[in-house]
């Protein structure tokens, strides 16, 4: 049990595939400002900053994979916990976009 909490905490065991969850048709969904999303992103991400998240939620479609990303993760795990307590099942948190860009 303490081993599989220690893997968790460091990122260990299974790796999501997130090129596979695109492929699916998932979405990814990019949390940072607009401004940050203006210097660079992945192509095709969708921009909804984290502040605008909740009120924004009717744009994502419910049944598809979901991989939030922003600068570092930090954003994109409170987006992660936002779309799961609003009823979205399948939701990654990809972390910092250009390192899930190169993930991709």
């Amino acid at each position: 049990m303490m081993f599989n909490t220690i893997k968790k905490l460091f990122g260990l065991g299974p790796q999501t595939d997130f090129a596979a969850l695109l492929q699916q048709g998932g979405i990814i969904v990019e949390v940072r400002s607009t401004a940050e999303y203006q210097s660079g992103h992945i192509k095709g991400s969708m921009k909804i900053p984290l502040q605008n998240l909740a009120s924004n939620l009717s744009k994502i479609k419910k049944n598809t994979p979901l991989i939030t990303c922003c600068a570092s993760g930090m954003r994109s795990a409170s987006a992660k916990s936002i779309l799961k307590s609003n009823g979205f099942t399948e939701v990654h948190n990809g972390g910092g976009w250009m390192s899930l860009q190169n993930k991709i």
